[in-house]
C-alpha cells in the first residue's frame, strides 16, 4: 500500500469522523473540540506566515501529500463539510422552535369556545352553533 493511498484512507476516515460528530453532537464537549480545533488551524496559520516558504509543503510531504497546495485544499474540503453540517443543524433547530411558536400563538389566539353547560337552551338549539374546538393533536401534525 502506497503511502499516498494511506492518506487518502485517513483523510476519508477523518470526513466521516467529523460529520458523524456534527451530526450528533452539540453539547459542550462538541463545541469544545471545534474551539480546540480552531486554535490548532490558528496555529497553523500563524506559523505559515512567519515561514510561508516550506510549511504547507513540508507538512504535506509529511502526510504523504505530494504538494501543500493539496493539503490545504483538503483541508478547506473538511472544513467546508463541517461548515454545512452545523448550518443545517441550526436551521433545523431554528425551523422547528418557529413552528412550535407559530402553532402556540395559534392556539393563545383562537376564540375561546363557549361552555354551555348552565345554558336554558334545549340539545336542538345547541347542536351546530359551536364551532369545533382547535386539536391541539392536529397543530402537532408536521
Amino acid at each position: 500500500m502506497s503511502r499516498q493511498s494511506v492518506i487518502q484512507i485517513l483523510l476519508i476516515a477523518a470526513v466521516l469522523v467529523i460529520a458523524w460528530r456534527l451530526l450528533i453532537g452539540s453539547g459542550q464537549r462538541t463545541q469544545a473540540l471545534r474551539r480546540l480545533g480552531l486554535l490548532l488551524l490558528l496555529a497553523l496559520v500563524i506559523y505559515s506566515i512567519i515561514d510561508p516558504s516550506k510549511t504547507w509543503t513540508n507538512l504535506a510531504k509529511a502526510l504523504g501529500i505530494g504538494r501543500g497546495a493539496d493539503l490545504i485544499l483538503y483541508g478547506l474540503v473538511v472544513a467546508f463539510l463541517g461548515f454545512v453540517v452545523t448550518t443545517y443543524k441550526r436551521f433545523r433547530a431554528m425551523e422547528t422552535r418557529y413552528t412550535r411558536l407559530a402553532r402556540r400563538i395559534a392556539l393563545d389566539e383562537a376564540r375561546p369556545v363557549p361552555r354551555h353547560g348552565g345554558s336554558t337552551g334545549t340539545p336542538d338549539t345547541l347542536t351546530g352553533d359551536v364551532p369545533p374546538s382547535p386539536s391541539v393533536k392536529a397543530a402537532d401534525a408536521d
